[in-house]
Formats: C-alpha cells, sequence, structure tokens
C-alpha cells in the first residue's frame, strides 16, 4: 500500500497508540481518549471496544516553523485511533463545536482535516440545537481533505475497522471544545451503526428529523488548497494560506451556505 505524503516525519504508532517525532519535528506528550470518557456522545453509552480510543498530540510541526506558527496563531494536530468498534458503532470522536475565540473576534474556529491513513466519515451539522440543520457525512480516504466550518458540532468516525484512522488538522492555537449542547442531546443528531459490515445511519431522536447527506469532499481550491499537495506542505509553501483558520471572519461570505 502506498503510503500518503504528509511531508512531516511524524509516525502514528498502534500499541500503545501515540506518535514518534522525528529529530526534525517538535510534538507533546499525547492525550489518550478512553471509551469511558465519550460514552455520553454513542447511541449506546454501555458498549464495550478499546479502552483507549484515539490518541491526540495538539501542536505539532517542524522545528523550523515553531515560530511562524505561534506568530500566525496556527496549531497543528495529529490524531491516531484504535481498530475494531464500540459495540455496534464504529471507533469515533465524541461530538463538539469549538469554543469562540477572543482571537477570531468571537468567531467559532473552523477545522481542516487531512486524511492520513484509513477510512474516515467527517460528519458534521449546523447546530446542536434541537433542530440541527443541514447534515453532511463527507467520506474521505488518504491525501483527501475536508474543512468543517465555524459554529458547526462535528464527529470524526473511522469507516474501516481493521485499519486505524490517522489524520492531521489545522487548528486555532487557542482551540477549545464545547461539548455541552451535544450531550444534552445524547450526541449528534445521526448516529453511525453497523448492520452486519455495512455501516449505515440512525437518526437521534433527540432532535428534530432532519435529512443526511452523504457525499465526498468538496474542492477548496478558492482557497488555495490543491489535491497534489499535503496541507502541511501548502503551509510550508505560503504560511498565510491558512489564515482563515485563527480568523474565519477575514472569509466571512465564504462560510455563507457552506458545503463541504
Amino acid at each position: 500500500m502506498e503510503l500518503f505524503n504528509t511531508n512531516l516525519n511524524i509516525q502514528a504508532l498502534i500499541n500503545p497508540l501515540g506518535f514518534e517525532y522525528g529529530d526534525d519535528c517538535f510534538g507533546p506528550k499525547v492525550e489518550q481518549r478512553t471509551l469511558d470518557a465519550i460514552r455520553k456522545s454513542l447511541k449506546n453509552p454501555h458498549c464495550n471496544g478499546p479502552e483507549v480510543v484515539y490518541s491526540i498530540a495538539m501542536d505539532v510541526g517542524k522545528k523550523i516553523h515553531k515560530p511562524v506558527l505561534e506568530e500566525l496563531h496556527l496549531l497543528f494536530g495529529v490524531v491516531t485511533y484504535a481498530a475494531g468498534k464500540l459495540g455496534d458503532e464504529p471507533v469515533r470522536s465524541q461530538g463538539h463545536i469549538h469554543s469562540k475565540s477572543v482571537y477570531a473576534k468571537g468567531w467559532s474556529t473552523p477545522e481542516v482535516y487531512e486524511i492520513w491513513q484509513g477510512k474516515a466519515i467527517i460528519y458534521m451539522q449546523e447546530t446542536a440545537k434541537d433542530n440541527p440543520g443541514r447534515c453532511f457525512a463527507v467520506h474521505a480516504g488518504p491525501g483527501d481533505v475536508v474543512i468543517v466550518p465555524p459554529f458547526w458540532a462535528h464527529a470524526t468516525i473511522s469507516a474501516d475497522p481493521f485499519v486505524p484512522l490517522t489524520f492531521g488538522a489545522w487548528c486555532d492555537r487557542e482551540y477549545g471544545f464545547d461539548y455541552d449542547e451535544v450531550r444534552a442531546h445524547k450526541g449528534l443528531a445521526w448516529f453511525p451503526v453497523y448492520k452486519g459490515d455495512e455501516l449505515t445511519w440512525e437518526p437521534n431522536k433527540s432532535y428534530t428529523p432532519s435529512v443526511l447527506i452523504e457525499k465526498s469532499p468538496a474542492s477548496y481550491e478558492s482557497l488555495g488548497i490543491t489535491p497534489e499537495k499535503s496541507i502541511y506542505k501548502i503551509f510550508e509553501d505560503n504560511p498565510g494560506i491558512f489564515e482563515f483558520v485563527p480568523k474565519p471572519h477575514l472569509i466571512e461570505q465564504y462560510w455563507t451556505n457552506f458545503i463541504p
């Protein structure tokens, strides 16, 4: 299997879950998200599954870029998931909304995902209120980029129980997660559920009825994100490309009627 070139000397580890940083890279000690920590966002909170569901390292990159990352208020994070299932659900993150950022003039900030290994579904909905608005399940594989816009509730799902999912993402350096409304609805508006080997979707009855749109990733070339380069390489060649992540108000019109 040909590996996607991330342009970062960072390798995902399986046992235990985590990351190994090359000599030219920096990164923190990983944070482990356990099954007990995410149960409230699952369809079946009492399910069995991997004890450590995923491992996350926020603020990684090449050492030579650390000053410019701090200056631009950008942060690159990497996440790797365990293989397997959570009962009859796929391995996944808990749903959340990005907290409003002072640096972003009170906006919730977007996130730019890039899949490195495995198969992903980036699920997102316009709001975590009773009416979730438009709901999307974006299917992505290695090299695919998916953007989650400001204020949207979302979760990342592993769509292959046999291959651990690994991805990177550009985030605001002041990142924070708001779980309250999602947890108040006992999860997001749609639950991914396995029926045998097929991954299907079941509505969460805590929300008003909605339609789920399944699709492949949109093109983001108008933002300077081109498919032939990794999102870290794009930053390396032109650091200002991702200024919209910590400052989403700079492209306010872009988010109107956004389709991921």
